[in-house]
């Protein structure tokens, strides 16, 4: 079903063929005519409209009024053009000449129709369908025009009848693109589509994002609204108000449409950037009224369309600073020296016969130039030069140019002198396939019938009072949607971006756009980023998030901000310190070491334990080595390695001490039958042994079931890398084990603090294992309630704390010993001092001890030792009747024992252990 538009248009078209049985002769006679071979249609707004006449009571033709001289400039534009195409080689070889008949439009759609008649009416018969050859005119084989979008879409729609080729100069309704509703139109100036989208593409690049519409009412007004709203809405513009003003003037409602829009202009002050589709007598209106309103318009930027964009007699009386800046979008133009030679050449002469319209321009009345009217001063020809619109004049040469050649590609096949040979839908297939050439250039039109060039984008200027309204700033690329600026006026025109044509100020970065319900999105709030999210560009609609994990940002942040990455590092002074320490402890262990090798044979040294003292230093070592791996960015290698190293080191440092302990433990056991038991069990390689590999198979377990690994813990600002345990059980369970051999190491010892002073292992085990247990046991609680990066500095002191108590308590005072009291290291000085040590024993004692020495695997005493302190007698244990037994004191032959392996105070006597030299060099073991 077609649209009603057309419709309307169709009963249009038909009650003008049909009411009142019109003939040829009836309908509207042309303005202006010339014969040729082909004949050309014109259809000009010679007229800026017609009377309206209040009473219509039978149809009839209404009087065109006020003389457009803009239009009849185009009209002498398009004669120019045919005479100049009859003189070129295009035609001229081919011997043929194009005609013409001109109609006007009036700016009326009924009038343009009925003039439209006299282009598709039958040349052969007329109206009533008589024969009426001999007054018959040729038929019109294409048609240029109109200006307007409005009666072009109706003249179109009757040359569709017999596809009569129309090519529009200056018609850019979006709708007229369409081929299948407009198969014969044409045009040599780009859609408004390319039109709107400069005008929001000139917008954005200005940042003006709040902006008014004023258009007509109208197929071309409508049509160019629509396109530039879609567009502008895509492109983040908003439109504040869309004035649509009446299509005609005399309209009872146009006065009251342009008071109604010139009151929206005053509403909005914010809005600097005002966009116009309408025509030049509405927009000289409507600055007459915001005029007599007393608004201000020197603040305002009129982005004009080609329908006035070099209509200057829209200022009327005003200068151009009274209504602002006006920045205009006209098509492309050509040279018009020759045209404007062609006005120079008119005469009266021209009227005679074939133009009326030229004869109505010599006859009007005196007036001024500025009204577009003749003064009897002023040469008719300047007058007609200073109304010449550049591009309008180039566009209608290109339109004659293209039939031309059109013409010429039908008539180089056949004969086009003899009339009926060249039909008008010929005409338009040449000219949809032809390409034509002016001015140097090749133009073709293309699937849409468009010929698109683009637009340039003039800035008008008043200088001296002189109205510039072509003055070029830029051009307007449609192909990749951009403008070039012109050399010298590309100041002029980004100056305008000064002006702020906004509904809200942009949100600075750090802050986003709330928008409120129901409002535009083009006004809304600046509200700030929360933590931890940012906007690095102006009017951000959302506010970003920073990557929690590695970045964090303040409040209203227009950027994140990485993480500081924590731990306890190398360059920490307390880590210098600590690592110092542990290095100071290696040298001090290895000194040690090294002193006791040398001295592996001298009493201190043999009391210390022998080779088991080499293996605690050995043990301390690699605990120290330990501490060191506490420091730096934690890995999970170096995660595992720490834990581990210490909880074997340590062991294997306990668990020899436990040794050293044990022996005070067989000292206690008076129960002969006990004491064998623990002496046969006591295998202190076999103790050690059994007491780490308990410990590395907890480590194993740990490593293999949840072994400690890298973990980065996340706070606000920064980001703390630290060793996750893995199994706290497990990490419990090594430092428990130790504990356990320490208190039992604590116990033992315990039992033999009262040792002679020089010689006392039990005091130092027992300081020690104590000074271990407490720092451990305050170890727990800080571990626990302590985070961040010293976090691993609390182990590592304890660490240190425990390493330093046993190399201080075990080693240092026999280092003391051996290198500043040399004459306590000797087998006479520790006889000396375990000899004082028993007589304070006994002296304290109300009981007298008895000294047993037993015999020992494969030897027999033959003659017993001579006691000469008698009341130093110790009466004899009982033992077996078979076993010879030697009873005897202890005096000061206890020098007899030539080696002291052992040593340990049991409440009133001295247990000793070791090898006998005199009175008869024999070498045996013996217990005193």
């Amino acid at each position: 079903m077609a649209p009603m538009g057309d419709v309307l248009h169709l009963l249009v078209i038909l009650s003008l063929l049909e009411k009142g049985n019109a003939k040829v002769g009836d309908f509207k006679a042309a303005g202006a005519t010339a014969p040729g071979d082909i004949i050309i249609g014109g259809l000009f707004p010679i007229h800026e409209g017609v009377e309206e006449s209040p009473n219509i009571s039978a149809p009839h033709e209404p009087q065109c009024a006020r003389f457009n001289m803009d239009g009849f400039t185009q009209a002498l534009a398009m004669i120019h053009a045919v005479e100049s195409a009859n003189r070129s080689p295009v035609l001229t070889t081919l011997g043929i000449s194009l005609g013409y008949r001109i109609h006007d439009s009036c700016s009326d759609v009924t009038t343009a129709l009925r003039a439209s008649a006299d282009f598709t009416q039958d040349p052969t018969t007329d109206c009533g369908g008589g024969a009426n050859t001999s007054n018959s005119s040729p038929p019109i084989m294409a048609v240029i025009g109109a200006s307007s979008s409005e009666i072009s879409i109706s003249v179109a729609r009757q040359l569709n009848l017999k596809l009569i080729p129309q090519i529009s100069y200056a018609s850019t309704a979006i709708i007229l693109s369409d081929k299948n509703r407009f198969p014969a139109f044409l045009r040599t100036v780009p859609s408004d589509v390319y039109q709107t989208q400069a005008m929001v593409q000139l917008l954005s690049d200005s940042k003006w994002t709040w902006v008014g519409v004023v258009t007509t009412d109208g197929d071309y007004g409508r049509s160019a609204l629509d396109s530039f709203v879609s567009q502008a809405t895509a492109s983040g513009i908003c439109v504040a108000f869309k004035e649509i003003l009446p299509n005609s003037l005399t309209s009872p409602d146009s006065e009251s449409a342009i008071s109604q829009a010139a009151a929206t202009l005053l509403r909005n002050p914010n809005v600097k950037v005002v966009v116009s589709f309408a025509k030049p007598t509405q927009m000289m209106y409507l600055y007459q009224k915001l005029r007599s309103l007393g608004s201000g318009l020197g603040e305002r930027v009129w982005v004009a369309s080609d329908s006035w964009s070099s209509s200057k007699e829209v200022l009327g009386e005003m200068d151009l600073p009274d209504i602002g800046n006006v920045v205009g979008f006209s098509f492309k133009r050509g040279n018009l020296a020759p045209f404007h030679r062609y006005l120079m050449n008119l005469s009266d002469n021209d009227v005679i016969g074939n133009n009326s319209f030229l004869k109505e321009f010599y006859s009007l009345p005196n007036r001024s130039e500025n009204s577009g009217v003749l003064s009897s001063s002023t040469v008719p020809a300047e007058i007609l030069i200073n109304n010449s619109h550049v591009n309008l004049v180039f566009n209608v040469e290109m339109a004659v140019s293209a039939i031309a050649h059109a013409v010429a590609d039908i008539c180089s096949k056949k004969d086009c002198k003899t009339p009926g040979t060249v039909q008008p839908w010929q005409v338009l297939g040449a000219l949809k396939d032809s390409c034509f050439e002016l001015e140097g250039k090749s133009y073709s039109f293309d699937q849409k019938g468009d010929i698109n060039l683009g637009y340039d984008v003039t800035l008008w200027r008043s200088v001296r009072g002189v109205i510039n309204v072509h003055d070029v700033a830029a051009e307007y690329h449609p192909i990749n949607n951009s403008f070039s600026y012109t050399s010298g006026n590309t100041k002029n025109l980004t100056d305008l971006r000064d002006v702020v044509s906004v509904c809200s100020p942009s949100c600075e970065p750090g802050k986003f756009k709330k928008f409120a319900q129901g409002q535009h999105t083009c006004c809304y709030e600046c509200i700030n980023c929360t933590e931890n999210h940012y906007s690095n560009n102006t009017d951000m609609d959302q506010c970003l998030s920073c990557d929690t994990k590695r970045e964090w940002s303040l409040e209203g942040s227009s950027g994140c901000t990485h993480k500081t990455l924590e731990f306890f590092s190398w360059q920490d002074g307390f880590a210098v310190a600590l690592l110092t320490l542990a290095a100071l402890g290696i040298v001090l262990v290895l000194l040690v070491g090294a002193l006791f090798l040398h001295h592996h044979q001298t009493p201190v040294v043999r009391a210390a334990g022998g080779p088991l003292s080499q293996i605690i230093l050995l043990s301390l070592v690699g605990s120290f080595v330990s501490a060191v791996f506490f420091v730096g960015h934690p890995s999970s290698l170096q995660c595992k390695v720490r834990q581990v190293l210490f909880g074997l080191s340590f062991t294997l440092c306990v668990s020899c001490i436990l040794v050293k302990s044990l022996k005070i433990l067989l000292a206690f056991q008076l129960n002969p039958d006990r004491k064998d038991v623990l002496r046969r069990l006591y295998q202190p390689y076999a103790i050690i042994c059994l007491c780490v590999a308990l410990q590395v198979l907890t480590c194993t377990l740990w490593l293999v079931l949840q072994s400690p690994r890298e973990k980065a813990t996340v706070f606000t600002t920064t980001v703390l890398a630290e060793c996750d345990e893995g199994s706290q059980v497990a990490f419990g369970v090594m430092l428990c084990y130790i504990a356990v051999l320490a208190l039992v190491c604590f116990a033992c010892a315990f039992k033999g603090r009262k040792l002679p002073q020089k010689y006392n292992e039990a005091r130092f085990i027992t300081f020690s294992m104590l000074l271990y247990l407490m720092s451990w046991l305050i170890f727990v609680p800080v571990y626990v309630t302590t985070s961040g990066k010293y976090l691993p500095a609390v182990e590592m002191v304890v660490i240190l704390i425990s390493n330093y108590g046993i190399l201080s308590c075990h080693f240092f005072p026999k280092c003391y010993v051996i290198l500043f009291k040399k004459e306590h290291n000797t087998k006479s000085a520790f006889m000396k001092n375990v000899y004082d040590y028993s007589r304070k024993g006994i002296t304290d004692s109300s009981s007298v001890s008895e000294i047993s020495v037993s015999q020992t695997e494969g030897y027999r005493i033959s003659h017993p030792y001579s006691i000469s302190s008698p009341s130093f007698f110790m009466s004899p244990p009982p033992v077996e009747p078979t076993a010879p037994q030697n009873y005897w004191s202890v005096d000061q032959n206890i020098q007899s024992i030539d080696t002291v392996t052992h040593c340990t105070v049991v409440d009133h006597g001295v247990f000793v252990t070791g090898q006998l030299t005199r009175p008869h060099h024999l070498r045996r073991s013996m217990s005193l």
